[in-house]
Formats: structure tokens, sequence, C-alpha cells
């Protein structure tokens, strides 16, 4: 391949992976072309991409973007093709996971598409950790859980004593009321 087409391609990838910064790495060798288009197009509609990469300008490419992953990294051993898109790292593992594991199409995929890893926010992490990622919702979700619930804590706190004085005021007003002397 000559240096042009070499700077052709590593343009192409630096336009393609500008924003990315969350993707699977994936290991597909022997899938048939109709499994290939199959995997494909159910993950289409689901907003995320596959591309075949080459490794080494895939590397150079990710160096210069800031993604830190080692050039002896596992990633960069065989043939890889990189999945990204979706809203987050833990919907994207996830979509995939599903699709590899479906009981109708797992003798299409077994042994054909091999799950290397994953890349969180430009650094490599296991693919099972980026599983249990929770997605964007799911992260705003628990940290307004966690807001919250200091704030219901803290009316607790406070609305509790006023409860029990006034719980005790209101005692002492039905005695007093039960024991005047009736007006006659």
């Amino acid at each position: 391949m000559s240096k042009f087409i070499k700077q052709l391609e590593m343009t192409a990838l630096k336009h393609t992976f500008g924003d990315v910064r969350d993707l699977v790495v994936l290991k597909v060798q022997g899938l048939s072309s109709d499994g290939d288009y199959n995997l494909r197009a159910l993950l289409r509609k689901k907003k995320i991409r596959l591309l075949v990469v080459k490794n080494s300008l895939c590397r150079r490419v990710f160096d210069e973007m800031g993604l830190k992953v080692p050039a002896d990294s596992p990633f960069w051993a065989g043939p890889t093709t990189m999945a990204f898109g979706g809203s987050s790292l833990g919907e994207l593992s996830r979509e995939i996971d599903t699709e590899l594991r479906n009981p109708k199409k797992k003798a299409l995929y077994t042994d054909k598409v091999v799950v290397k890893g994953a890349i969180a926010d430009g650094q490599p992490i296991a693919f099972d950790v980026a599983k249990r990622m929770p997605t964007r919702q799911e992260a705003i979700a628990s940290v307004l859980q966690a807001i919250l619930s200091g704030g219901s804590n803290i009316a607790g706190a406070l609305t509790g004593p006023a409860a029990q004085v006034a719980s005790q005021v209101q005692k002492i007003s039905e005695k007093k009321e039960e024991g005047a002397p009736a007006a006659g």
C-alpha cells in the first residue's frame, strides 16, 4: 500500500472515529456473508456500526486521538472489527452480547465472532466490565437518587421532632378537654 493510500485511510479513520470514545473490539473471522449481513443489519437498526480496520493504521490514529491502547495489546492481534454507536458503552456492549448469545443465531456466530474487549473513554477495559456500565439515563437516575435521598433524609430529620412535639401537644389538649367540667 502506498504512502498516499495509507494517509487517505488514516484520514478516513480519523473522520470516522473523531467523536467516538467508547468502542467494542471484535475479531470476526470465518463468518459467512449472510451472517455478516444479518449481524450488521440488526446492529444498524440499533444505531451501532461495525468497521473492519487495519491494525497498524488504526493504532496510529488512536495514538493521535489520545485513545491509549498499547501497541502490544491483544486488541491488535488478528483481524479487528470496531463496533461503535449507541448511547453508551454499556448499551453497546449489552446489544452485542445479546446478539452473539441469541439462541437462534448462536451456531452462526460461535468461534467466528469473538469479543476482544472494549475501550471506555479512551482506556481499554474488559468486556464484562463494559456490559455492567450504566447507560447515560441510568447514570443520571442514580445521581438524582443519591441527591434526593439525602434531601429526604434531611426533611425527615427536620419534620420528625416537630411531628412528635405536635403529637404530644394534641394529647395534652385532649386530656384537658376530657377533664374539664361540663358547663350547665
